[in-house]
């Protein structure tokens, strides 16, 4: 639907409506108070002026009920805007279970795009409408930023970590995206289209002739390319932990604390194997930091993630005994 907001984008995903109400409801009392404080300044500007030279001003005491007024009328107006705003951002960054994920990698200065299958776009992104769609967002260089104004969602993309957004497309449209962190000389030019289908027609674009290796397939490659089987052996008798379902469970560390397996731990444990050493095994894992591309490291998540239907051995997998197991 348009925006009731004039010189606003359309409202196009879930977010929309909400966003675009408390910010009237934000501008509104801007606009009111502004009005009211000018309207009382002017007002007692002239109402209250000095007559002449010897005029002197009658002493105030002041009004204890006009003083609790002006302190608890503004609070309670402020207190609605946090709590409106929580609950917009506590719904925006608790994505549902049942997402379609979709890699993005920020590079200067275009976007990369992978569907599950493996389809890669290059600044475009098709969706199917009234589908739940979870962007999983790297950096391969600058800190970017992924915008849709007619969604009303945008998150940073920041180099060495994953960021995630989700929304859930609410009209069949051409929609304009683009970077709105300044990152370099072209930035200007740092945008593309997202393309919301019908679900029949987002299927038959997903299926035709691309070329291109879905991640999972790509991801179980290298993992073999990179000697990874050597030591992740999935009955858990290897010198590293077994990965069947480790993703999305806790994993039980060598000082006793425990992590959720998500995108940014499998990520941080490719790159950086010492910064959280998993209980019974040894720091030994070499890292792969300048070996793997983000891109890349995409394709394992990935293939990680397939692992979670895979049975999990009895011991180890170094995860913690309450969670372990599939998610």
């Amino acid at each position: 639907m348009q925006s009731p907001l004039p010189f606003f984008p359309e409202q196009a995903s879930n977010f929309a409506g909400n966003v675009d109400a408390l910010f009237s409801y934000i501008l509104v009392t801007a606009i009111f108070f502004t009005v009211l404080v000018t309207l009382l300044a002017v007002f007692a500007a002239f109402r209250y002026r000095r007559k002449n030279a010897s005029d002197i001003g009658a002493e105030i005491h002041g009004n204890t009920a006009l003083e609790i007024g002006w302190t608890l009328i503004p609070l309670i107006l402020a207190l609605g805007m946090f709590a409106w705003g929580a609950v917009i951002y506590v719904n925006y960054r608790t994505a549902p279970k049942d997402t379609l994920d979709i890699y993005v990698i920020g590079k200067q200065w275009m976007w990369k795009l992978q569907q599950p299958n493996g389809r890669k776009e290059i600044n475009e992104l098709h969706i199917p409408v009234n589908r739940n769609i979870k962007l999983i967002l790297g950096s391969e260089d600058v800190i970017h930023d992924f915008y849709v104004p007619a969604f009303r969602v945008k998150m940073d993309v920041v180099p060495g970590r994953y960021n995630t957004m989700w929304f859930r497309p609410t009209k069949v449209g051409k929609y304009h995206f683009f970077c709105s962190q300044y990152c370099g000389t072209n930035h200007a030019l740092m945008g593309g289209w997202v393309t919301v289908m019908d679900p029949a027609e987002y299927a038959a674009w997903l299926s035709g002739e691309s070329g291109d290796v879905s991640p999972v397939s790509a991801g179980e490659k290298l993992f073999t390319q990179l000697a990874c089987t050597t030591c992740h052996v999935p009955n858990g008798t290897g010198r590293g932990p077994s990965l069947n379902g480790v993703y999305g469970a806790k994993v039980l560390l060598a000082d006793g604390s425990t992590v959720t397996a998500d995108e940014g731990y499998i990520r941080e444990s490719i790159l950086q194997p010492k910064a959280k050493i998993v209980a019974g095994y040894q720091p030994v894992m070499p890292t792969f930091q300048g070996l793997v591309t983000e891109e890349q490291i995409l394709n394992l998540t990935a293939y990680i993630k397939s692992l979670q239907t895979q049975p999990v051995p009895a011991k180890g997998a170094g995860v913690a005994p309450a969670t372990s197991g599939k998610k």
